[in-house]
Protein backbone atom coordinates (compact mmCIF):
# COMPACT_ATOMS: atom_id res chain seq x y z
CA UNK A 1 0.00 0.00 0.00
CA UNK A 2 1.37 3.43 -0.94
CA UNK A 3 1.68 6.46 1.32
CA UNK A 4 -1.04 8.22 -0.69
CA UNK A 5 -3.38 5.26 -0.23
CA UNK A 6 -2.89 5.54 3.55
CA UNK A 7 -3.56 9.29 3.39
CA UNK A 8 -6.70 8.79 1.29
CA UNK A 9 -8.01 6.22 3.76
CA UNK A 10 -7.30 8.54 6.69
CA UNK A 11 -9.08 11.45 4.94
CA UNK A 12 -12.20 9.33 4.67
CA UNK A 13 -12.17 8.67 8.43
CA UNK A 14 -11.07 11.95 10.01
CA UNK A 15 -9.89 15.51 9.46
CA UNK A 16 -6.22 15.75 8.50
CA UNK A 17 -3.92 18.74 8.68
CA UNK A 18 -1.08 18.71 6.17
CA UNK A 19 1.67 21.23 6.81
CA UNK A 20 4.37 22.23 4.40
CA UNK A 21 6.98 24.85 3.69
CA UNK A 22 4.65 27.51 2.29
CA UNK A 23 6.31 30.29 4.30
CA UNK A 24 9.72 29.36 2.93
CA UNK A 25 8.35 29.41 -0.59
CA UNK A 26 6.80 32.87 -0.07
CA UNK A 27 10.10 34.22 1.30
CA UNK A 28 11.80 33.29 -1.97
CA UNK A 29 9.68 35.96 -3.72
CA UNK A 30 11.29 38.72 -1.57
CA UNK A 31 7.95 40.50 -1.11
CA UNK A 32 7.83 44.11 0.10
CA UNK A 33 5.66 45.58 2.83
CA UNK A 34 3.34 46.92 0.12
CA UNK A 35 2.98 43.40 -1.28
CA UNK A 36 1.76 42.17 2.10
CA UNK A 37 -0.60 45.11 2.67
CA UNK A 38 -2.16 45.06 -0.78
CA UNK A 39 -5.48 46.82 -1.29
CA UNK A 40 -7.28 45.10 1.57
CA UNK A 41 -4.78 46.09 4.28
CA UNK A 42 -3.35 49.27 2.73
CA UNK A 43 -4.33 51.37 5.79
CA UNK A 44 -3.51 48.71 8.39
CA UNK A 45 -1.54 50.29 11.24
CA UNK A 46 0.70 47.29 11.92
CA UNK A 47 3.53 46.34 9.57
CA UNK A 48 2.62 43.09 7.80
CA UNK A 49 5.88 42.35 5.98
CA UNK A 50 6.83 38.75 6.72
CA UNK A 51 3.34 37.85 7.96
CA UNK A 52 2.75 34.93 5.61
CA UNK A 53 -0.72 34.31 7.07
CA UNK A 54 -2.21 37.40 5.40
Amino acid sequence: MTVWTHIEQAIRKRILILDGAMGTMLQSYQLTGADYHGERFKNHATPLKGNNDV
